[in-house]
């Protein structure tokens, strides 16, 4: 079957850093995403964090993404299922290790996995330190768009301003957040 040609032309505008193409993907499959992460993972904070985990690889490198072994949709998919998988195993592994050290009467830190923890809470940090540095009429559009899951379109209805205003607040605000990301060395420019 031939590569889908949206696909490979969205990946082509990815790879050469256009910000509208993430905004572009970010509408189409963050939704799927989302709810594919939620129901592996059954918890809501998770999903959020592993769909803006899925869109920040997907911009860090667009050039893993091959259009010859399948659609842009599948390869997301298999991305968040693979995080969210992931999380899931962590989480059992805290759950067993917990009951484990309750049962022997052994001190349960926090979490077991310091580093894992440690990163993990440090880069949600940065993030967040990052939206909420945006101008406020671009932490509004980021605020709807990739923590209440709407598209540009409701974004622009919900701001009552024209969509291709939302989009550019958006492309704005993740080209703000790419560069606080990267001055703290979590993402490369």
């Amino acid at each position: 079957m031939p590569p889908d040609e949206t696909d490979v032309r969205l990946r082509e505008r990815l790879v050469a850093g256009d910000d509208d193409a993430l905004a572009e993907a970010y509408d189409r499959w963050a939704n799927l995403i989302h709810v594919l992460a939620a129901r592996i993972t059954d918890d809501a904070a998770a999903a959020e964090d592993i769909t803006q985990d899925v869109f920040v690889r997907l911009w860090q490198a667009p050039e893993a993404y091959d259009p010859e072994r399948g659609a842009l949709r599948t390869w997301l998919c298999m991305l968040a299922r693979s995080r969210a998988l992931d999380w899931t195993r962590r989480r059992e592994a805290r759950a067993r290790y917990h009951a484990v050290a309750t049962a022997t009467g052994a001190v349960v830190p926090d979490q077991p996995d310091v580093d894992d923890a440690v990163i993990w809470r440090t880069e949600t940090k940065v993030v967040r330190e990052a939206v909420q540095a945006l101008p406020d009429l671009q932490r509004e559009a980021v605020q709807l768009a990739y923590y209440h899951g709407h598209t540009y379109r409701q974004v622009a209805r919900e701001l009552n301003i024209p969509e291709g205003t939302a989009k550019s607040r958006l492309r704005l605000a993740l080209s703000n957040i790419a560069d606080r990301l990267a001055a703290e060395g979590i993402l490369e420019r």
